[in-house]
């Protein structure tokens, strides 16, 4: 099996590297500390499954998630992070991660998510399961949350919400900066929000960007 690692914790990173490097039946072929990076060494490298940290700098791991299992259904996502809230889990599985394991239970969770995804079928970690069995046995309705915001501009809005500008923005895209001004109005009309402050907070809130 063909794996990447998207993690921007470097010394969690080797550490995945070395436990996987070990097992005959692994070879991870690419790995990266930032989202942006992501799709283009998908691209590249083709792999069976992503490891995918949530909080990365560039682009967050649920959007990144969402648009790899968009244009690569074949392709396995895990999720990897320190936290197993409810909101997370519940987002990246919406995102199409097919595995949720947190960090803390990393190793032997790790290799049976592998396992398990590699048969076609989900994993949630322990940690994972206790926070969404009230959502799963339909006790608790999940958190709604509506974004109306196609794919670009959820991109966009979580570069801006992270800090760049729509020059920064534009180069990393490769498109216009005109395109990217446009991208943020539409994005402002949209949430009835108009100002990069406001923007943060609602691209927090719907998980784009970290905290």
């Amino acid at each position: 099996m063909r794996i990447l690692l998207a993690d921007d914790h470097q010394m969690f990173r080797e550490a995945l590297r070395s436990l996987l490097g070990s097992l005959p039946q692994i070879e991870v072929v690419a790995e990266t500390g930032n989202g942006l990076e992501v799709i283009d060494l998908v691209r590249a490298t083709q792999p069976d499954i992503v490891c995918m940290d949530i909080s990365m700098p560039g682009l967050n791991g649920i959007e990144t998630t969402r648009q790899i299992t968009r244009s690569w259904p074949l392709i396995k996502v895990i999720a990897l992070s320190a936290f197993s809230d409810q909101r997370y889990v519940m987002d990246m599985m919406a995102a199409g991660a097919a595995a949720y394991v947190t960090k803390a239970a990393a190793g032997d969770e790790l290799l049976r998510a592998i396992d398990a995804v590699s048969k076609n079928h989900s994993y949630l970690c322990p940690d994972a399961m206790d926070s969404v069995k009230g959502v799963l046995s339909n006790n608790t309705p999940p958190e709604k949350k509506v974004t109306p915001l196609g794919p670009r501009e959820r991109q966009v809005l979580a570069l801006v919400a992270a800090g760049f500008t729509s020059a920064q923005i534009a180069e990393q895209l490769h498109i216009a900066a005109s395109t990217i001004e446009v991208h943020r109005r539409n994005i402002m009309r949209k949430l009835d929000v108009h100002s990069v402050a406001g923007l943060t907070r609602y691209a927090i809130r719907n998980g784009l960007v970290s905290d």
